[in-house]
C-alpha cells in the first residue's frame, strides 16, 4: 500500500525513513528464506503505469541503483578507478529524446520497462532546451524536480494546512505525469540532465513520429545511419558536451578512493542552501567502457551506486502534542520534545500530520523519541522507544470544546471538529478572506479577528464591512472610562481607523479575488483568474456555473470544477456571496493579456517600492503577458532586484548567464511607463 500511495498516487502514508527500513528489512527475510514473490518492490523499479498517458517501452529496463549509506563502503565500491560523485536528484526521472535538434520525445521512468509518453509537459520544463545544436538523435536522462523556492510559494498561496503539498517530490511527480500541460507550466519544472545514453546519426527519412501506444524499442534499420554510439570516453566528457547544448547539468565532482570522503563532506555542507531536493549522492564509474563492461545484476546496474545520508538521530523527551485546528475543521497534531541539535540547528517541534502516524509510533508524554531531518531539512519522528501507547486523542476541539471525530481520508485517520460554528473556522475562514492574496485587508491579524468575534460584531464576512460602531464605542471610551475598559484593550482610535480604511479599499476588487477569497476547497488565486476570465468577469454567471462548462477551461479540472459547483448549490453560499458582491465595486479587468511581456519570464527578489508587495509585482508582470519564476535560470529573461549590485545568489546566477539584472525603475521603462 506504501509503495502504490508512494509511487503511483504521488502521496505518502509513511516517511522516507520507515520505507528504507521496511525495504531493508525486505531484502534480509528474501537472503534468509530464499523467497522472493513476483511482485517484490526488490524486483523492480519505478511505478506501474496506470494513467492515461500515451506508453513507450524503453530501450533497455532502467533498473534502481544499489546504495549505501557508508562513504567508506563508496571508497571500496571504486577501487582504484576514478569516478564522477553527483547529487542524487528527488524528483521524477524522465528519459528524453532529441532528433534534428528538436525535443522528439520525453518518457517517464514508469516501472523500468514501460514509461509515459510527456512530451508536451516536457516542452514546459523552465530551463530545458527546446532547440539544440546537434542534429542527431540524442537521447539523455535526467530528473525533472521543483525547486524548493517554487514549492514554497505554490504552498504559500494555499491557505489550509492540510492541504499544502507534503514535498516537492510528489508535486513534481503529479505535475509531470498531468493531461493537462498548462497545469505543469505552472509548477515551474526543471530538469537536470545526469546521463548520456547515446547519440546516432540519423537516416534521411529518419524523424519518425510521436507514439500514442506502448510501442518497442526503436532499433529500425530504416531510421538510423549508422549505430555509432557518442564516441565519449568518460562521464565528464559528456556532461560537459551536455551542458554546451544548453541542459543544465546535475553538479558532479571527479574523485578517487582517497578524496571521496572529503568530496562527500563538501557535497553535505551544501544541503541547506541547495534550491533544488535531493536525497543523496550517485557514484559512477568515469570510464563509459569499464562501466558497461561490469554489466549488471538482476536488481542493479553494476556501473553506478547510490550513497543515502546517515540521518543524524538524536534522542529527546516528548512533551506535549499541540493540536491546532483548521478553517476545514481538521485538527493537525505537532509534536512538542526537549530542544535537541540536528544538523547544525536547535529542533523543539516537528508535525505529526495525522492519527495513523500517532498510533503507529504508540505515542504517549514523555515518552523517549528519537527525531532527525529528513533529506537534512524536515525535522521528524523517527522511533519512539518507549512505546507506551498512553495518548489521549482529543475527544473535544482545541478551541470550541465541542465533539471531535475521527474520519478516514486517503488510507489515513484524521481527527476533525463537528461544530460547524466552530471559533476556529470562522478565524480561519476570516483570515483567509482579509489575507494579501485575497481581500488584501492590512492589519487584520488573526488576534483582531479573535477579539471582534467574541465581542460578538463579527458574525459573518459581510460583518467586517460594518464596524463603523464598534469604531464609535471605541471612541467612546477614548473619551471616558467605562466599564468596557478590558474589553476594548488592544484596540486604539488611530489603529482602529486604519483598519475601517484598509477595508473601505478592500471594497474595490476584482471578481476573481473575491471567488478565492471565499476559501472554496481546491481554488486557488491562479484559478479565479481563469475561471474569472472564462465568465468575461460576471459573477452571477459564475455562481450558476456548470461542472462541464468549467471543465473546457484549459487548467480547470474535475476536482476543481466538482468543488465551485457543490459550493454554489449551498444556498448559504450564495447568499453570503450576494451579500459581499453588494459591498464591493468590481474592478473591469480586460479578458484579453497585454502582450507587452509576452513570452519573457522573470525572477522577482529583494524588497519592492513601486509596488505594495511582490505579489502585485507578479501580477502587473502577468497582466502584460510575461510570467514569473522563483529561480534564476538559463530561460529567465530578466531578474528583477532593485539592489542590482548586490552578491545575492539571484544577482550572481544572473551574471554567469547573462541575464539582465533590473531594478524597478528599469523594469517600468522596459514597459513603457517608466
Amino acid at each position: 500500500m506504501a509503495l502504490k500511495a508512494y509511487e503511483e498516487e504521488n502521496r505518502e502514508i509513511i516517511s522516507n525513513r520507515e520505507y528504507d527500513e521496511l525495504y531493508d528489512r525486505l531484502i534480509i527475510l528474501e537472503e534468509e528464506t530464499g523467497t522472493i514473490l513476483a511482485n517484490s518492490p526488490t524486483q523492480r523499479a519505478g511505478y506501474e503505469v496506470v494513467s492515461d498517458l500515451p506508453k513507450f517501452r524503453h530501450d533497455a529496463p532502467m533498473l534502481s541503483l544499489d546504495k549505501t549509506k557508508d562513504a567508506g563502503a563508496l571508497a571500496d565500491w571504486l577501487g582504484d578507478m576514478e569516478g564522477m560523485l553527483s547529487w542524487k536528484m528527488d524528483g521524477l526521472t524522465v528519459v528524453l529524446t532529441y532528433r534534428n535538434g528538436e525535443l522528439f520525445r520525453a518518457v517517464t521512468r514508469g516501472n523500468g520497462e514501460v514509461g509515459e509518453v510527456v512530451t508536451n509537459n516536457a516542452k514546459t520544463f523552465v530551463n530545458l532546451p527546446k532547440k539544440i545544436a546537434d542534429r542527431r538523435e540524442l537521447v539523455l536522462r535526467g530528473e525533472a524536480v521543483i525547486l524548493y523556492s517554487d514549492f514554497e510559494e505554490i504552498n504559500r498561496k494555499i491557505p489550509e494546512e492540510s492541504a499544502k503539498y507534503k514535498n516537492p517530490r510528489n508535486l513534481c511527480s503529479g505535475a509531470v505525469r498531468q493531461l493537462n500541460s498548462k497545469i505543469t507550466a505552472e509548477r515551474n519544472v526543471n530538469f537536470f540532465a545526469f546521463s548520456l545514453i547515446h547519440i546516432r546519426e540519423l537516416a534521411a527519412n529518419g524523424a519518425g513520429e510521436v507514439e500514442s501506444e506502448i510501442a518497442e524499442p526503436e532499433i529500425q534499420e530504416q531510421i538510423y545511419a549508422s549505430e555509432e554510439m557518442d564516441g565519449y570516453a568518460t562521464r565528464e566528457e559528456q556532461m560537459t558536451y551536455l551542458s554546451a547544448l544548453g541542459f543544465e547539468v546535475v553538479e558532479s565532482k571527479k574523485v578517487t578512493g582517497s578524496s571521496i570522503a572529503e568530496t562527500v563532506k563538501t557535497f553535505s555542507a551544501k544541503i541547506a542552501d541547495n534550491d533544488f531536493p535531493s536525497d543523496g549522492l550517485v557514484l559512477t564509474f568515469n570510464d563509459i567502457a569499464y562501466g558497461r563492461s561490469l554489466g549488471r545484476t538482476s536488481k542493479f546496474p553494476r556501473h553506478s551506486i547510490a550513497f543515502k545520508w546517515a540521518d543524524e538521530i538524536m534522542e529527546t523527551t516528548l512533551l506535549e502534542i499541540e493540536w491546532s485546528a483548521s478553517r476545514t475543521g481538521l485538527i493537525n497534531p505537532v509534536a512538542i520534545f526537549e530542544p535537541v541539535e540536528l544538523e547544525g540547528t536547535t529542533v523543539s517541534r516537528a508535525s505529526l500530520h495525522n492519527i495513523s502516524i500517532i498510533e503507529g509510533l504508540q505515542l504517549g508524554l514523555n515518552d523517549r523519541i528519537t527525531v532527525y531531518k529528513a533529506n537534512m531539512i524536515i525535522p521528524q519522528l523517527a522511533d519512539n522507544l518507549t512505546r507506551s501507547n498512553q495518548l489521549v486523542i482529543p475527544k473535544c476541539c482545541p478551541v470550541c470544546e465541542q465533539d471531535t471525530v475521527i474520519v478516514q481520508e486517503n488510507d489515513v485517520k484524521v481527527l476533525k471538529c463537528k461544530n460547524p460554528e466552530c471559533p476556529a473556522k470562522k478565524i480561519k475562514s476570516f483570515a483567509h478572506f482579509a489575507a494579501r492574496d485575497a481581500m488584501n485587508i492590512d492589519g487584520l491579524s488573526e488576534a483582531t479577528i479573535e477579539k471582534l468575534i467574541d465581542l460578538h460584531y463579527l458574525h459573518t464576512l459581510t460583518d467586517l464591512f460594518h464596524l463603523e460602531q464598534f469604531m464609535k464605542e471605541i471612541e467612546e471610551e477614548s473619551k471616558r472610562k467605562t466599564d468596557k475598559k478590558e474589553e476594548f484593550k488592544g484596540f486604539g482610535v488611530k489603529s482602529f481607523q486604519n483598519l475601517i480604511d484598509a477595508v473601505e479599499t478592500a471594497r474595490t476588487t476584482t471578481v476573481a479575488k473575491l471567488i478565492y477569497s471565499l476559501g472554496v476547497a481546491n481554488i486557488g488565486l491562479s484559478n479565479a483568474k481563469l475561471i474569472s476570465k472564462h465568465y468575461n468577469n460576471k459573477l452571477d454567471e459564475i455562481m450558476n456555473c456548470k461542472a462541464e462548462d468549467l471543465l473546457t477551461i484549459d487548467g480547470i479540472g474535475g476536482v476543481i470544477a466538482d468543488s465551485l459547483v457543490a459550493f454554489f448549490a449551498e444556498e448559504k453560499n450564495r447568499k453570503l456571496v450576494e451579500e459581499l458582491s453588494a459591498e464591493m465595486t468590481f474592478l473591469e479587468e480586460s479578458t484579453t493579456s497585454n502582450s507587452t511581456l509576452e513570452g519573457k519570464v522573470f525572477v522577482i527578489t529583494g524588497s519592492v517600492e513601486h509596488f505594495a508587495n511582490r505579489d502585485e509585482l507578479k501580477d502587473f508582470i502577468e497582466k502584460h503577458g510575461g510570467k514569473t519564476t522563483g529561480s534564476v535560470t538559463s530561460k529567465t529573461h530578466y531578474l528583477i532586484n532593485n539592489d542590482t549590485a548586490s552578491g545575492s545568489s539571484k544577482n550572481k546566477k544572473a551574471k554567469e548567464l547573462g541575464i539582465p539584472i533590473l531594478s524597478e525603475e528599469d523594469f517600468l521603462v522596459l514597459v513603457g511607463e517608466g
